[in-house]
């Protein structure tokens, strides 16, 4: 019985995992102001709009991974801890 449980989630989860990727959405990568900066940039042939915008991309992209670690390291610090005394 337990296999069975077992074996009707899986399946479950398998169906909405393909639905999830057989959905697809159109989506616009960049806001209207950024969208309109690289368009000027392109027409004008500056190339030091795009490299600030790509610095914008990359620092707004760390953030996240930055909370995560620091997150991580509060609720983990014991474990950390005790493997470097290893």
């Amino acid at each position: 019985m337990a296999n069975f449980v077992s074996m009707k989630k899986a399946i479950y989860s398998l169906g909405i995992a393909v639905v999830l990727l057989l959905i697809s959405v159109v989506s616009e990568a960049q806001c209207a102001m950024c969208k309109a900066n690289a368009e000027s940039a392109s027409e004008n042939v500056d190339k030091g709009i795009g490299e600030s915008l790509n610095a914008g991309i990359v620092y707004l992209m760390g953030i996240p991974y930055f909370l995560l670690a620091t997150v991580a390291i509060i609720f983990f610090r014991k474990k950390i801890a005790a493997f470097f005394k290893g």
